[in-house]
């Protein structure tokens, strides 16, 4: 090891395992979901590139095998490992980049987008596990409900108010200010024939504010620590490069230098 940059190779490998952790952790819970939803079954299988939990297992793949080669390249100073090492990084660096500028120069239109996909969720919020844990996650910890307000949940063909069931005029249970009975009973039927309800009386049963403000309230209270921790994640991104690329400097310098003194 050259000792002059030891200080190089341990925060180049200690980076690569916290990240290496990581990526093994979203593995994890990719294939944990897979798993739990039974998408690996017969019957399931044909549907499963369509699954979200598999962009959580691609991601904690890439991720894993990605910093394992930094730190296998730092830790036996292989050139090979730590230029394609570098080169994926640069190409990270650069598509956040790019999906920074895109997103600011669309940023009038995100909300269209937020809205659309709210909407879609929404329709399809008893047919798909994946899209119903997003929604009352989002509908129970910003505590709002619909879209633009609780009544749009008539898009949904179970809550809708001409639908046979139960459910017509209602809305789930997360829109629900109090959903717990007695305080530790959850009570999913607490949104039941909310939607003929005026806001007056409703608003003592169920969250009236829709999500899209909800979601619109809390980027803004937490732009700074938003910004701050993407400017963090980018630093560390760029100073990992140039690490890495001094690194391999030093140790092409080195084995030039082996290479000359035991030529000659």
């Amino acid at each position: 090891i050259i000792r002059k940059n030891v200080c190089s190779y341990y925060f180049l490998f200690l980076c690569n395992l916290v990240f290496t952790v990581l990526g093994l952790v979203v593995l994890g819970l990719g294939m944990w979901g897979l798993i739990s939803k039974e998408s690996f079954a017969q019957e399931k299988i044909g549907s499963i590139g369509t699954d979200p939990m598999l962009m959580f297992v691609m991601l904690g793949f890439v991720l894993t095998m990605l910093c394992l080669s930094g730190c296998v390249g730092a830790l036996r100073e292989n050139c090979c490992l730590l230029k394609l090492f570098s080169a994926a990084v640069l190409v990270l660096i650069t598509i956040q980049v790019v999906v920074a500028i895109i997103a600011y120069s669309l940023q009038d239109q995100i909300g269209g987008y937020l809205r659309s996909g709210m909407l879609a969720a929404m329709v399809h919020y008893q047919d798909d596990l994946d899209l119903r844990f997003i929604t009352d996650e989002i509908q129970s910890n910003l505590q709002c409900c619909g879209a633009d307000n609780y009544r749009d949940w008539e898009i949904n063909i179970y809550y809708n108010c001409s639908a046979p069931g139960v459910l017509a005029c209602g809305v789930p249970a997360t829109c629900c200010v109090d959903p717990l009975e007695n305080g530790t009973v959850w009570n999913s039927q607490c949104g039941v024939g909310a939607q003929l309800l005026d806001e007056f009386t409703a608003q003592s049963v169920i969250f009236l504010g829709g999500c899209l403000g909800g979601i619109s309230r809390w980027i803004k209270q937490h732009e700074g620590v938003i910004g701050t921790v993407a400017i963090i994640v980018l630093g560390v991104q760029i100073l990992t490069v140039f690490i890495t690329t001094r690194l391999l400097d030093s140790i092409q310098q080195h084995k030039a230098y082996l290479h000359y003194n035991m030529g000659g």
